[in-house]
């Protein structure tokens, strides 16, 4: 399945950012084991390149395992040497553009409409719309009337509640991050994280 398709049929990537690179490793297999296949490790996590090597290793590569927070062009190296088959940055920039050349899937955060088209005229993938708290459902909803055709996936505060109204105001997806991991990626509990797990996958499967 490439990563369209993928986006278009989980609708939820889960974003973590951990301070503990074991928890953040347990963390991983745990949304994996409860049937989230795509999945982001923010390069701002400790040991974010060991967490994503040792995850690949686990799953295989068929699962969709991403660097996020992708800032300049050594960084998407880096991810992709460490195994991530998506690469998700927090803006335009050097990271964005190394990420298109590598070829990889490429999620790039946009907020304006002058950066959706740079994002889209550069060939990303995806567009994170980011921080998507600012404008909310009705920002995206009126995003998309001039971009209909593109993909917006809003992360930023996005809580159930969020995530169903991003997706019925045409989102193809959402990123969640601490509502959905909590601390589970700083070694707090990963039977939270189960039952939150299945909160958001119900959610994202309408």
């Amino acid at each position: 399945m490439d990563f369209h398709a993928a986006l278009g049929t989980e609708r939820l990537v889960a974003i973590i950012r951990g301070q503990d690179a074991e928890a953040s490793f347990r963390t991983v297999m745990t949304l994996a084991e409860a049937g989230i296949p795509l999945i982001e490790v923010s390069l701002s996590g400790a040991g974010a390149l060991g967490v994503i090597r040792r995850a690949r290793a686990e799953l295989g590569d068929a699962a969709w395992l991403g660097a996020g927070t992708v800032l300049t062009a050594q960084d998407a190296r880096d991810a992709a040497d460490a195994g991530a088959n998506l690469l998700v940055t927090p803006g335009l920039g050097a990271g964005a553009e190394e990420s298109v050349r590598l070829g990889l899937p490429v999620l790039a955060g946009v907020l304006t409409p002058s950066e959706v088209i740079a994002a889209d005229a550069l060939g990303v993938t995806a567009l994170k719309l980011f921080p998507a708290a600012v404008g909310g459902p009705a920002y995206l909803k009126a995003l998309r009337a001039p971009f209909p055709g593109l993909p917006f996936v809003p992360v930023g505060g996005v809580d159930a509640t969020a995530a169903r109204a991003y997706l019925d105001a045409g989102a193809v997806a959402v990123g969640v991050g601490s509502p959905l991991i909590g601390d589970a990626a700083d070694g707090g509990d990963l039977a939270g994280l189960r039952r939150r797990a299945a909160e958001f996958t119900a959610v994202c499967a309408g």
